[in-house]
């Protein structure tokens, strides 16, 4: 394995984090780190970081999408090119795990509508059995990797009775009890709020849709910061049209940006985020600490952290 002269940042990370500030971060690495744009050339001595693939990455040493989902990289082509592919999952149990609980404080203690009120400058008093509190409030975590752990663990310590729903039935501190996927319409069927913290994979796709909107509580909310295309947006929104849920705080989105059509735009109860759940002014640094591990994993033989072909 030849060892790493540059690490190269391609100018797509812009799409996350401050370029200039995220090549910065590397300025104590011994490895001297770039910005790089599309005329690049790579080789067996550079690695890569980037938001976006490139074919020519194929020749580089090494590649770490900043982003943890990966869709987008053709997976089988590093594979074949023997180049490793890490992304960046894992880093954002707090980042997400906190937004998460925005929605689910939001919608309890309806700050959501006394700022659209605010806007109006209308005094607005709710009608007296809305808002609540979130303490004792049953919350279904659908996926309990990092993401939903973070949001798992922030909701145990507001006082909320926390179920979830993996593959694994190993047990993960705060959830009082584990379904399996197959038993996700028992797991939601109780639930003041369900959070998606899940990969989007074909199993995945559209596992919230009618069936499911149907058996959870006409008072209960959605909470996705998962993947858009784990919710079926065209059922969501007839759930919503006809009362079968309370509401939904969504920052993912089939097509993103939402567009201005979309009819999510105009329900009261409805939270949008514009897919910004790990959004904090110390994003770079949390993606360059994973970087950084790799690149000493790789100098040194280890296997590399969130390897994902």
């Amino acid at each position: 394995m030849s060892d790493l002269e540059r690490l190269c940042v391609h100018e797509s990370v812009e799409s996350v984090v401050p370029k200039e500030a995220f090549v910065e971060a590397f300025a104590d690495l011994d490895v001297p780190a770039e910005l790089v744009g599309d005329d690049g050339r790579y080789d067996e001595t550079d690695a890569v970081a980037t938001y976006r693939p490139r074919p020519e990455f194929l020749d580089a040493a090494w590649v770490h999408c900043v982003r943890a989902g990966y869709d987008e990289f053709d997976t089988d082509s590093f594979r074949a090119s023997g180049v490793p592919l890490t992304n960046s999952t894992g880093i954002h149990g707090t980042t997400a795990g906190e937004l998460a609980l925005s929605f689910l404080l939001s919608f309890a203690r309806m700050l959501h509508v006394y700022r659209d009120h605010q806007n109006e400058t209308r005094w607005y008093a709710p009608e007296y059995d809305r808002p609540f509190t979130v303490a004792g409030k049953r919350l279904c975590v659908v996926g309990l990797g990092t993401i939903g752990r973070g949001i798992a663990e922030r909701a145990d310590a507001l006082g909320m009775e926390v179920v979830g729903v993996r593959r694994s039935g190993d047990p993960v501190e705060g959830v009082s009890r584990i379904y399996d996927p197959e038993e996700l319409h028992q797991a939601i069927a109780d639930a003041r709020f369900v959070a998606l913290a899940v990969p989007h994979t074909p199993s995945t796709e559209g596992m919230m849709s009618t069936a499911e909107f149907e058996r959870m509580r006409e008072d209960a909310f959605l909470v996705n910061v998962a993947r858009g295309p784990v919710v079926d947006e065209d059922a969501l929104v007839d759930a919503l049209d006809a009362g079968a849920i309370a509401g939904a705080g969504l920052d993912v989105f089939e097509t993103e940006p939402l567009p201005e059509d979309s009819p999510l735009w105009d329900f009261e109860e409805v939270i949008v985020s514009p897919h910004k759940a790990s959004a904090t002014n110390r994003y770079h640094l949390d993606i360059a600490e994973l970087v950084v591990e790799n690149v000493r994993r790789f100098r040194t033989g280890e296997d590399l952290r969130n390897r994902v072909a």
